[in-house]
């Protein structure tokens, strides 16, 4: 399944592997020493990704906690800290539905417990897109991704599929993406990462550096 394309991105693969290591490590770490708050912020931050950038999205969830307002603040005071996002007033409806999910009857919140309960990636991930707005299969594997638990799952956006068409793993980019579609594309990616020896998590974050020259989030 190797094209002239791939041996150009298994170089670069080779350059970056060290940092992109690193950066995994980072994820499984926020799950394993991280707070409730913590991975709350983390899935927070993916009802803010769609359509805006990485960077933006987190300087919103960081602003929010600094300033103590995440855990607390209306969808108006909330929507005061996203006009660096797209779709400000919808998403910060979404992050107040989300953070009454997450809430406990004592007003604790409890999103890392609360997934800790699913025993498999594939239970938190469809809990995720049938019961949290704003959150379909792209932005829930990006969540479960970024706290550690991306080795079997894919973040399927256009960057994304662009690429997986110039690879070849795909022969074109799908009108729309069903969970039937999402879930076929994904295994082909498995499989094209089983043959090449690249992690399915390295391999996301490669074609994202390809797209935007840094690995972030």
């Amino acid at each position: 399944m190797k094209n002239e394309y791939f041996y150009e991105i298994e170089k670069t693969y080779k350059k970056i592997k060290k940092d992109i290591d690193n950066r995994l490590k980072e994820y499984k770490n926020t799950w394993e020493h991280g707070s409730n708050e913590d991975i709350h912020a983390e899935l927070s931050f993916c009802i803010l990704t769609p359509q805006s950038k990485a960077r933006n999205a987190w300087k919103a969830i960081t602003n929010m906690r600094n300033d103590n307002i995440l855990f607390t603040g209306t969808a108006e005071e909330l929507a005061e800290y996203l006009n660096i996002v797209r779709f400000k007033n919808n998403k910060a409806k979404y992050l107040v539905e989300l953070r009454n999910q997450m809430t406990d009857e004592n007003g604790k919140i409890i999103t890392k417990d609360f997934f800790s309960s699913f025993k498999t990636v594939n239970e938190k991930r469809e809990w995720i897109v049938n019961n949290i707005k704003g959150m379909a299969w792209k932005e829930a594997g990006h969540f479960l991704r970024n706290v550690g638990f991306g080795s079997e799952i894919a973040i399927l956006d256009r960057h994304i599929l662009k690429n997986l068409v110039r690879l070849e793993i795909i022969d074109e980019i799908p009108k729309t993406l069903t969970k039937k579609i999402y879930l076929e594309i994904e295994n082909k990616i498995k499989v094209f990462c089983k043959e090449t020896k690249i992690p399915m998590d390295s391999f996301d974050l490669l074609l994202w550096y390809l797209e935007a020259g840094e690995i972030f989030k």
